[in-house]
């Protein structure tokens, strides 16, 4: 029932939500770049350009980027083994069209991963990570275009080939399936549509975006294939947003709407990356969103080809679906649905779920048979900070108990479970609204939604616990 001996216990971040240095190192405006900040009811605005009186919140983030020796110190006071980062595309290629890398970008990584190997730390690198090249928007309209495939494996080639020795375990692509979703068109894709603004009311055309997300496919397997060339002992995954859903009944309408919802966003991008085909029932999917996907003989053969070595995941939450239209309806990561009268909620309506984490792995294993990771997982919650500095969050222990019993259930289920990498380790800016009050960490960060503070870092009663976790090998709960 226990963990395997050479479990990976860490924590993990995205460079646009943490990074910093905006305009340091020679560093281009990515995507997240041109997003101002927002709220639970205010959503974020996508920019063109950088407007005057708006507050861009992922310019500054956590300012990782002059804190990395302090938080990668951090990281292994509590016996982080893998850290899972991203490394930011415009930081190695500002616009992405670039002929030759930016040394000064490269050398930055250099300097975090020699850093984390002084510490005993394995990075977990997420290739792109909702951050790429803002140029590639405004002159591709993002993945919508063939031409990112080559420009996207020529960034893979430069990192593979730089990093050799220095990093391990890869990811191509953070949440690929997020372009299943009409959100997933600038924060995934890069695509920004005539008459966008709203980062969550977006001008939706389906049909490039399953062609972007088919160019993103055919990018990831030609990555995985130069990745195994340049370094055989590459492991290369993928990494897919688990959105479950349970029927919120036994009518039989409900349970078809609950099994098309698996197949159309939890499946559909893990079946094509891990078995390299299509799935029987995206025809089907294609044709109800109006899409004629472009998919050539070559693009059939690389996607055979370059299939993943292992699947990870992010896991937050469950909902429920119904065939009614008039059901109560309650937020998620990504996807909103149907209240489920049988659990709590976080402070932003993401229901608390750990035995939907246990059936999760069993569902993924039981249907790729390949090595699962969480590389996500975690309460996004309002923390207090007392008048000695101390943070009581005993409601980030418990839901983070809860998980990690529910993984342990599902590895003495017969899972192959690879390591475990809670989402913001240390505070970081919030994806969906731009908000740092928004808290996931074991760290806190001195900082408000808007940047002003000291970003000076101090342990959470978090910080205490999950140590010990990790000490015992997840052994020790308490």
């Amino acid at each position: 029932m226990g963990f395997r001996k050479d479990f990976l216990w860490g924590g993990a971040t995205a460079a646009n939500q943490f990074e910093g240095g905006y305009r340091e190192g020679g560093k281009g405006p990515s995507c997240a770049d041109m997003l101002t900040n927002g709220t639970g009811s205010s959503p974020r605005q996508i920019t063109r350009t950088w407007e005057e009186g708006m507050y861009y919140p992922n310019h500054t983030a956590s300012d990782f980027f002059h804190h990395y020796k302090e938080d990668i110190a951090l990281m292994a006071e509590m016996g982080f083994q893998v850290y899972r980062m991203s490394i930011a595309w415009t930081r190695i290629y500002p616009t992405g069209v670039e002929e030759e890398p930016n040394e000064e970008g490269l050398k930055f990584y250099d300097a975090v991963f020699d850093e984390l190997k002084a510490h005993g730390i394995e990075p977990l690198v997420t290739i792109s990570h909702y951050e790429m090249p803002f140029y590639l928007t405004e002159h591709y309209n993002g993945w919508a275009s063939r031409e990112l495939i080559d420009l996207y494996v020529k960034f893979c080639g430069t990192i593979f080939r730089r990093y050799k020795d220095k990093v391990k375990y890869w990811l191509t692509f953070n949440e690929i399936n997020c372009g299943t979703l009409p959100l997933g068109n600038f924060m995934s894709l890069g695509i920004l549509n005539e008459g966008t603004r709203s980062f969550l009311n977006q001008v939706d055309i389906p049909q490039l975006r399953y062609q972007g997300m088919h160019h993103q496919f055919v990018a990831s397997a030609k990555a995985v294939k130069l990745g195994h060339e340049i370094n055989p002992d590459f492991q290369i995954g993928c990494m897919i947003a688990l959105m479950p859903t349970y029927p919120l009944t036994c009518h039989p309408r409900d349970m078809l709407k609950f099994q098309q919802q698996w197949q159309d966003i939890n499946y559909y991008c893990g079946d094509v990356m891990v078995r390299g085909e299509y799935p029987h029932y995206a025809p089907r999917l294609w044709d109800e969103q109006g899409v004629k996907l472009t998919v050539t003989e070559e693009d059939r053969k690389i996607l055979k080809e370059g299939t993943i070595d292992f699947y990870s995941l992010s896991y937050y939450q469950t909902n429920c679906v119904s065939h009614k239209d008039n059901e109560s309806m309650i937020g998620g990561n990504l996807l909103a649905g149907v209240k489920n009268p049988y659990l709590e909620a976080s402070d932003w309506g993401w229901q608390i779920d750990p035995d939907g984490l246990r059936y999760t792995l069993n569902e993924l294993y039981g249907r790729y048979q390949i090595p699962l990771m969480v590389v996500e997982n975690g309460l996004g919650a309002y923390d207090k900070v007392e008048e000695d500095g101390s943070i009581h969050d005993d409601y980030r222990i418990a839901y983070l108990r809860a998980h990690i019993q529910a993984m342990k259930e599902a590895v003495g289920d017969g899972v192959d479970l690879l390591g475990y990498t809670p989402w913001g380790c240390i505070d970081i800016v919030s994806a969906s609204t731009g908000e740092m009050k928004k808290r996931y960490g074991f760290i806190y960060v001195d900082s408000d939604d808007f940047g002003n503070g000291s970003f000076r870092r101090s342990r959470k009663d978090s910080f205490y616990w999950y140590q010990k976790v990790i000490r015992s090998n997840g052994e020790d709960l308490g």
